[in-house]
């Protein structure tokens, strides 16, 4: 498995003990292959990664934003409001045990908690983290269709009564963002699209 294989070989670079390794991967593994995990999901760990692949060479802390792809979403409980602040804490639990350089974690926690609002940073690599995070947004209605579709079985226990308010309150604030896409790569390939989908979706709510 790609992700599997790219986890390794960045986890390798710390250490080389394979009981350490392998529970890392393991815990990841079944925490985004849950089955209430529609979209937050090993695919969603894949679909990141190549959008951040090709811009490798503008990252300057690649391991730690990979670091930050792998753990931004492992702790995922749609009836809670904590799940960036629960998956950075994990991920800093994790980091520190191998050990990861401290600057490192504490980049690390700034990008996780950076996707619960997807305000502008001043650092680029974080920008880049959270406009990955939202590419989504900017593709084909058919693919951005079968995004939500995905979004509203993972909040399923909720009824529309509920769950439509506060999803276009979610989408409202994107559109509400005078740049949805802060780094100039993303913004020039999906802004435009982005706020088509979000304002159709609204629209169909």
């Amino acid at each position: 498995m790609l992700l599997k294989d790219t986890f390794t070989a960045l986890i390798q670079t710390y250490t080389q003990d394979a009981a350490v390794i392998e529970p890392h991967w393991l815990e990841i593994e079944k925490a985004y292959s849950g089955k209430k995990r529609h979209y937050h999901n090993l695919t969603h760990l894949e679909q990141l990664w190549q959008q951040l692949l090709p811009l490798k060479a503008e990252i300057t802390d690649w391991d730690t934003v990979l670091f930050s792809l792998f753990y931004h979403d492992i702790v995922y409980n749609v009836r809670r409001q904590d799940n960036e602040e629960k998956s950075a804490e994990l991920a800093k639990q994790r980091l520190q045990a191998l050990p990861y350089p401290p600057a490192g974690i504490e980049k690390c926690i700034v990008q996780i908690l950076a996707t619960k609002s997807h305000a502008l940073s001043s650092d680029l690599d974080t920008n880049l983290f959270t406009d990955a995070d939202l590419a989504i947004l900017g593709q084909d209605w058919p693919t951005y269709h079968s995004y939500t579709l995905q979004v509203r079985q993972e909040y399923a226990i909720y009824p529309d009564l509920l769950y439509k308010p506060g999803r276009k309150k979610v989408l409202q604030h994107f559109l509400n963002m005078e740049r949805i896409f802060k780094t100039a790569h993303f913004f020039s390939l999906y802004e435009q699209v982005a706020r088509t989908n979000l304002s159709r979706e609204i629209g169909e709510l």
